[in-house]
């Protein structure tokens, strides 16, 4: 059909039939896009900069801030002065230092072969602690929570910066034309704070952002035919569609938002057939079930995307994020009662997770990643809460590269500030690149002006942290 055949142009009709077409499955769209749109796939497999270790990542995404001396860093001198002033001043983020030092109320103990210490909050952690990389000595730019998230993700306190998991992408392409490469598993009770920015591709090519899957019931809105729509009519509305695509490509050739709207369309319509397999844990064992806590209401529904995050990695998938609701570990009140209650959410199914990849072969060419966007301070907020701290937290890191029952750095004896072996957060994404065959001084897109990076390292001087890696 030539475009000069239709009377509407494409905005007009979309504006006017939307209600009817927005929520089709475009699965002709596929076979015709393939056949004859001579466009270029920017999600083809591209080759890395180096041999990398991993292939792709599970990132388990802590929103709020986890507390390190609570959870990956004892600190006995915090719990022998509980209660006393903090001998010097420290930043908090409401501006007042009122609190006295706050011990944990829970035991740390060593585990595994490496006898790294963990807390009694953390049993099955405590089972891979041989198998990952505690880093105690992380630091970040911001004390806030939507900016500090915006550094972990995407490398700078503003939005608009490409994610890691779509710089990651754009580097390597995609393995598999039937799933997307880059999948967030949201949490059914609602968006992380900051929504969408956690999996924006900001200013890179539209097509390298993040897809939310649902790990129950509709695994991602708008995919599946309407009960109502008849056959006839489907393929009818389709071919129409189709050719109002076609004809208002050819009009705007090289349209970047255009062809990764285009290319969503396309994969939309191979996925109605991979997606419900992905799914269907009917062929997973009862064992494989408990190890990620399926069989506990406390731990269930996580473990559920674990199990989804893991089955998505085997079938080609190239980066997984797995998101909670809101922000629940910014303890500012109740941080052992909410620690508690989140740890056993939480704990068994990363774990699961990790020992899982493990027995099949899989950890070696997968990192996975616990990390929040930054840690809480040894003093009291109230009673029992704690404040924002960017100066000291801890993460985790397993497989792709990274040593095995490895302590990295060291905090101050109150836990408030990294002093030994600091890694910043730039540190980490070019590391994190690096374990995936990617540099991140040659990893660049064009933007305003220059060859942007997303650890910006000419600013930021970011460098490998060789020392974690095995």
């Amino acid at each position: 059909m030539p475009a000069a055949d239709f009377s509407l142009n494409r905005r007009a009709f979309m504006a006017r039939h939307a209600g009817g077409l927005g929520s089709l499955a475009l699965a002709h769209l596929a076979a015709a896009a393939d056949a004859g749109s001579g466009r270029n796939d920017p999600l083809a497999p591209k080759q890395p900069h180096h041999a990398g270790k991993a292939k792709a990542v599970i990132c388990l995404f802590q929103h709020g801030g986890p507390s390190q001396m609570d959870l990956f860093d004892p600190k006995p001198e915090l719990t022998r002065q509980h209660g006393k002033p903090h001998p010097d001043t420290l930043e908090v983020h409401f501006h007042t230092q009122q609190g006295k030092l706050l011990g944990s109320p829970f035991k740390f103990a060593k585990r595994g072969q490496s006898g790294v210490e963990l807390s009694e909050l953390l049993p099955h952690t405590a089972r891979i602690v041989d198998d990952i990389t505690l880093v105690r000595s992380m630091k970040t730019d911001s004390v806030d929570h939507e900016a500090a998230l915006r550094v972990m993700h995407s490398g700078k306190i503003f939005a608009g910066r490409p994610t890691w998991g779509s710089w990651a992408l754009y580097g390597l392409g995609s393995e598999r034309k039937e799933l997307p490469a880059y999948v967030v598993l949201a949490d059914p009770g609602g968006f992380p704070v900051d929504g969408t920015n956690n999996w924006s591709s900001g200013y890179l090519p539209p097509v390298y952002q993040g897809t939310p899957f649902r790990a129950t019931g509709t695994p991602v809105a708008h995919l599946a035919t309407p009960a109502d729509v008849a056959g006839a009519a489907r393929r009818d509305q389709l071919n129409l569609l189709n050719g109002l695509n076609a004809a208002h490509i050819r009009k705007h050739p090289g349209n970047a938002e255009l062809e990764a709207r285009l290319g969503h369309y396309e994969l939309a319509a191979r996925m109605q057939t991979t997606v419900p397999d992905v799914l269907n844990f009917s062929d997973e064992t009862e064992e494989t079930r408990k190890l990620y806590g399926i069989d506990n209401p406390k731990s269930a529904e996580y473990g559920k995307r674990c199990l989804l995050a893991r089955r998505l990695i085997e079938r080609g998938v190239r980066f997984v994020q797995i998101f909670l609701s809101s922000q629940p570990w910014d303890t500012h009140s109740k941080n052992a009662e909410s620690l508690t209650n989140l740890c056993a959410m939480t704990d068994q199914p990363g774990a699961g997770l990790v020992l899982d990849l493990k027995r099949r072969g899989l950890l070696d060419s997968t990192v996975v990643l616990w990390t929040g966007e930054f840690g809480r301070l040894p003093i009291s907020q109230g009673t029992d809460g704690r404040d924002h701290n960017r100066h000291a937290f801890s993460l985790w890191l397993a497989g792709g590269g990274f040593k095995k029952g490895h302590v990295h750095g060291a905090t101050d004896d109150f836990g408030y500030m990294s002093t030994d072996k600091i890694v910043r957060v730039p540190d980490l994404h070019a590391t994190l690149l690096h374990t995936l065959g990617l540099d991140h001084t040659r990893l660049s897109f064009p933007h305003e002006g220059r060859d942007d990076t997303l650890t910006d390292f000419a600013v930021t001087n970011a460098k490998v942290v060789d020392s974690l890696l095995a």
